[in-house]
């Protein structure tokens, strides 16, 4: 077995330590990898093309964009946070428990597309969260807001991540079971989403526990409590100046 492929994972890994464009670095892998398996040079580009046209549905995002960015030019964030602040019990944490809710079951049933961080997370999800954190607790500063952001951007990839693996029908299922099958266990790929259960449901109970804390959290980050005006020696008139006889 030739194992040389393999560093094709390990250029992976040091790319993306160097922090260097994961684009470039997936690319440089791709070609390497397939360098490494014998392939030459014009037949990793024919596998490239072959891979574009295939999947050429990718190519909708171009449309997507474009209408996304539309929408946030004539208000779209600003209606999103409207729309929460009319609500007289929304918190940060609450909001963003139902969207990971949303996000794990859509998953869960091979709905991938309907969110994620372009199309719901940084027009909708993060505005609305942060409209309710500033409902409930004031202006934010830089460093709240932007915690408030992460854990929007998080909560789609934890809701993602651990939710389409319960759809059978999906590389990474179908990943573990060639995996698996290499080392003599002969797995369904329902058998292997069914396993997966377990996992997602684990990981909804973490994740909203860590959105509880937040909004727990949250409730000291409102701005402090303004204090009463008071005169200072200067600004108190002298004994007995008011009203003196001339």
């Amino acid at each position: 077995m030739n194992y040389w492929p393999l560093l094709g994972i390990a250029l992976v890994v040091v790319g993306f330590a160097l922090r260097l464009n994961p684009m470039l670095v997936v690319t440089a892998a791709a070609i390497v990898t397939g360098l490494l398996a014998g392939m030459d040079i014009a037949e990793v580009i024919s596998t490239f093309g072959k891979a574009f046209n295939d999947n050429r549905i990718i190519a909708i995002v171009w449309i997507v964009l474009p209408v996304i960015g539309l929408l946030e030019r004539y208000g779209l964030q600003q209606r999103a946070a409207a729309v929460i602040r009319g609500f007289k019990n929304a918190t940060t944490g609450r909001l963003l428990l139902l969207y990971l809710a949303y996000r794990q079951v859509t998953a869960a049933i091979g709905l991938h597309s309907t969110a994620g961080h372009p199309q719901t997370v940084r027009p909708l999800v993060a505005p609305m969260a942060l409209a309710a954190a500033e409902k409930q607790h004031g202006e934010l500063d830089e460093d709240t807001s932007e915690k408030v952001k992460a854990y929007s951007a998080a909560t789609d990839n934890v809701g993602l991540f651990f939710g389409e693996d319960i759809f059978f029908a999906i590389g990474s299922i179908v990943l573990i079971q060639q995996t698996l099958l290499t080392y003599g266990y002969n797995l369904a790929p329902l058998e292997l989403a069914v396993w997966a259960i377990p996992t997602a449901v684990v990981a909804f109970v973490v994740h909203g526990w860590r959105l509880v804390l937040l909004d727990r959290n949250l409730r000291g980050a409102g701005p402090s409590t303004m204090i009463a005006p008071h005169h200072t020696p200067s600004d108190t008139p002298p004994t007995g100046h008011v009203g003196a006889g001339s």
